[in-house]
This record gives C-alpha cells, structure tokens and sequence, in this order.
C-alpha cells in the first residue's frame, strides 16, 4: 500500500505542530567542517596538502534533531552529555542561538563528541572524531535520569537518539519510556546496536534495514510480512519505520501491514543528517495529532529536502510544503 496524504491535511498538521513540546534524550554532537583547496601532495607522506578556506561548526546527532525540532516551530528540550570543554560551551552556544532550551544538558568529565571533516571542494577527505563512547554511570547517569524525568513530564512527545556514545544507557531508556506510556506520550526511538532490544514500548521504531536485519540474524522481506509478527514480539514496538534509500521507507506494522513511502529526493547531494530530519518530523507531526502513517510521510518529503543539502542542514516546514507542491501528485 502507498501512503497518501493531502495537502490540508499535510497543512493542518504542519500548523498543529507549533508551540509543542518535545523532549530529545540522546548523543549530541558538534559537527565542525574544515573546507579547502588542494594543489599539491606533501613530501612527508603520499596524501593531499589541504590549504584550509573555511572553517564551519554545525549541530549534530541528537542536537541536530533538536535543531530541527525548533526550526519546524515546536519548542524541544534536550537531555545529553557534553564536556566541560570548549567544545561543550560551543555546542550550549549554538544550541541556545538554535532557540534549544538547555537547562537539560549535563556536565560530564569526558570531551564533548565532535567529529571533524576535511572537504577539497564538495569530496570529503578524512573525518577525524573525538569522544569518550562509554556509557555514563555513577553520579552523572543519575543527574541525566533526574534531567529526563523532568523534560519528559513537560512533553507531547519524546524522541531517543543513539550513536552509542554513552547517554542512552538502559536505565535512561527505561525511565524515559515508562514515563511516556504512563502519560500517553508517542515515543520515536532511533537506535543503535548497543542496546538494540531495549526499546520495548516505542510508537516508531526507525533503524535502517541493515542495522535491523543485522540485530536481527535475519533478512527482512517486505514482500512476504507473514514473518513480521515474530519480530514485533521480539522488539515489542508499536511501528517499524525502515529508510531503504532510493526506495524510500516503508512503514510496517505488527498486524502484517506494509505501508510504502516512495522517496521525493530531487538530487542526493549529501545524505548526513537525514535520519535526524526524519526523527524530528516523525515526532513533532506525533505530538500534533498525526497518525503514524501521516508522519512519516511528511517526515519522507522533509528527508527529500535534506539530502539535497550539504552536511546535517534543517528543514523548514515551508520547504516540505514546497516538495508535496513538486512531488505530492506522483509521490502519494
């Protein structure tokens, strides 16, 4: 089946989406961006003498979603860790410029995830990370539970975000879970391999196909959902959101539904960040009324803007309005 939606109701919900509350628990990053030209090689080694034009810093991982959250006019809490280093006050600074409420972020003795790339023109040359990525314990585990006890209580709807850097440790993941279902609160859950089958009680569920099939041993035939039962029992999630690239996502379901969402890309220019705009748009359409079919549909089109922009970007709900104009017709 193909997901469809129109553009009132698409309109509607875009509007509804202002002034909610979502609360991102997760792995924020500092993205930092060093572009330059490249004329010669260098005599101490065989690789490329980059002369540095640019140097710009940008939102990633779960601040990235949060980026993208205010950016579509919702109001987002994020609970993560960061370093007391200059990094980590970068990071507070731009989320704060970003209109991200930061009173959730806390303050950890390791050095703030920041990952760095090298580009000659648009080619990425190297990318070289800093971090701690193991998992918080003690007495900042306990500051970050009390941290998301409080954001969540605040929310329409919650979003967990693992890189596996350390934050969403099992007891943050259950505390963070339980707090939404008791309220009624969709849960959008982006995961990682650590703590894969941990997110029971999630609404969307959304790894790729590969991370999927690879946590589960098994392939996963979109055209045969017989099987599918058998691992919502395993995961015990309400909805599978699986990004297959150029063919788009498809939504599945523990009755054996398969709804498909072709892709709206107009040009793949740059695929980093695109599961966070899908994260922030499945979760911000949640809190404003939207089925789960619905956002992620809409959550497809604002993917289809993203990639066409360089490194992990925001997209407006504008934009998204402008794509269903493009492709609405052939798409839904």
């Amino acid at each position: 089946m193909i997901e469809r939606i129109s553009r009132d109701r698409l309109v509607t919900l875009l509007a509804a989406a202002e002034g909610k509350h979502v609360a991102v628990i997760g792995d924020a990053m500092l993205d930092v961006y060093l572009r330059g030209d490249v004329h010669r090689i260098s005599p101490e080694a065989p690789v490329p003498v980059v002369r540095i034009r640019e140097r710009k810093l940008a939102l990633g991982g779960a601040a990235n979603v949060a980026h993208n959250i205010v950016t579509m006019g919702a109001v987002c809490e994020l609970v993560a860790a960061v370093g007391d280093d200059p990094a980590g006050m970068t990071l507070r600074d731009m989320l704060s410029e970003a209109g991200t409420e930061t009173r959730s972020l806390v303050r950890v003795s390791r050095p703030t995830t920041t990952k760095t790339r090298v580009l000659a023109r648009a080619h990425q040359l190297v990318r070289y990370d800093e971090e701690d990525d193991s998992d918080l314990t003690g007495a900042e585990s306990e500051l970050l539970l009390k941290a998301v006890r409080a954001a969540v209580e605040n929310s329409d709807a919650v979003v967990l975000q693992d890189y596996n850097k350390g934050v969403l440790v099992p007891a943050v993941i259950t505390a963070a879970i339980d707090m939404a279902r008791s309220s009624g609160i969709p849960i959008v859950v982006d995961p990682k391999y650590r703590n894969f089958f941990s997110y029971r009680g999630a609404t969307i569920f959304k790894p790729n196909r590969r991370e999927l099939e690879s946590a589960l041993g098994a392939e996963v035939d979109l055209d045969h959902p017989e099987a599918l039962p058998a691992t919502f029992d395993r995961l015990g999630v309400d909805h599978l959101l699986l990004t297959l690239g150029e063919e788009g996502m498809a939504l599945l379901s523990a009755d054996g539904e398969v709804s498909r969402i072709p892709t709206t890309a107009r040009e793949v220019y740059d695929v980093v960040g695109a599961g966070d705009t899908v994260t922030a748009y499945l979760a911000v359409v949640l809190a404003a009324g939207g089925s789960p079919a619905e956002a992620a549909t809409i959550a497809n089109f604002a993917a289809g803007v993203e990639v066409g922009k360089l490194g992990a970007a925001t997209v407006r709900t504008a934009e998204v309005l402008e794509a269903y104009d493009e492709f609405g017709h052939s798409a839904t």
